[in-house]
């Protein structure tokens, strides 16, 4: 029975033991109170490395047949290097594969360590407690930002979330600065600066009501989404689509469908479903877990 620690970096870091894709006992959290929130934000890149080490080391509880250790980062990851973490800036640049796997030597785990994008991981997770580990696995995750998650994970950016899905040049509320972008469109931070009197909820609360200016951005919140998710098809097949995050409580399945419907037209790609999906931290950390391979550590 392959045992490994899966490990989750956001807000929180959120730590477990999985045994053949399951989890096996509590999950450990850091900090241990979810309202400090920005415990994490004001810590050093080094302090972060050490926190995992930490929490890693807690989690395998003194087992000395851990056969790896995955951790899924929010950001853009290749190569062991976080290359971009908006939400963490100071892991910009960060070997953490190489640093992670340091520090977990000196206290005797000498266990490969994999580092992946965290919204990847999920889709992982949901792969292995949805039974689709032999299927490829699609996830957006509607939050502050806008995730996209492939299971099986391939080489490249998969920035899904900064797909081009307007060419309007007033859409620029994207946090990376760039123009027409799906977060844009969808993000909680980018809803709260293109309506500076209202909350998102109060938003799509309105355009129930019949509010123009509300109702006319509820279709192009779910257009920005249809596009994305047509572009992916296009682009790799059709399949199982997943929503998660705490925005998927503004979808309207009827007209994100309707929408999409509009979108994808050749007959050989029809064969898509989306669906809504619980965005739990067991599945996050079985996911990270599940992608991280089992190597044999030099």
């Amino acid at each position: 029975m392959a045992k490994k620690v899966g490990v989750t970096l956001s807000e929180r870091v959120v730590t477990g033991l999985v045994v053949d894709h399951k989890l096996d006992g509590e999950l450990r959290y850091f900090p241990e109170e979810h309202d400090d929130e920005y415990a994490l934000v004001e810590m050093p890149a080094e302090g972060i490395v050490e926190v995992l080490r930490g929490q890693v080391k807690a989690a395998a509880g003194g087992a000395g047949d851990i056969a790896a250790v995955g951790v899924g980062v929010p950001g853009l990851v290749r190569h062991g290097i976080v290359e971009e973490a908006p939400n963490l800036p100071q892991l910009k640049g960060t070997r953490m594969t190489e640093m992670l796997t340091a520090a977990l030597r000196s206290e005797g785990i000498m266990a490969p360590v994999t580092i992946a994008n965290d919204a990847d991981a999920f889709a992982a997770g949901i792969a292995a407690t949805t039974g689709r580990l032999d299927a490829v696995v699609r996830v957006w995750t509607l939050g502050v930002g806008i995730g996209y998650g492939r299971y099986p994970a391939t080489d490249g950016v998969w920035e899904g979330g900064h797909t081009v899905v307007t060419l309007d040049d007033k859409e620029n509320y994207c946090g990376c600065g760039g123009r027409g972008h799906l977060e844009g469109i969808m993000g909680h931070r980018a809803m709260r600066l293109r309506f500076l009197d209202m909350e998102p909820e109060e938003v799509f609360d309105a355009a129930k009501k019949g509010d123009t200016r509300c109702s006319d951005f509820k279709k192009l919140w779910h257009k920005a989404l249809a596009a994305a998710t047509a572009s992916s098809i296009h682009l790799r097949g059709p399949g199982k689509f997943y929503l998660a995050g705490f925005n998927v409580r503004f979808v309207d399945m009827a007209m994100l469908n309707e929408y999409l419907h509009q979108m994808v037209k050749m007959s050989p790609l029809q064969s898509y479903s989306i669906e809504v999906v619980k965005d739990a931290q067991e599945t996050r950390v079985i996911g990270a877990a599940v992608s991280a391979p089992i190597t044999t550590s030099p």
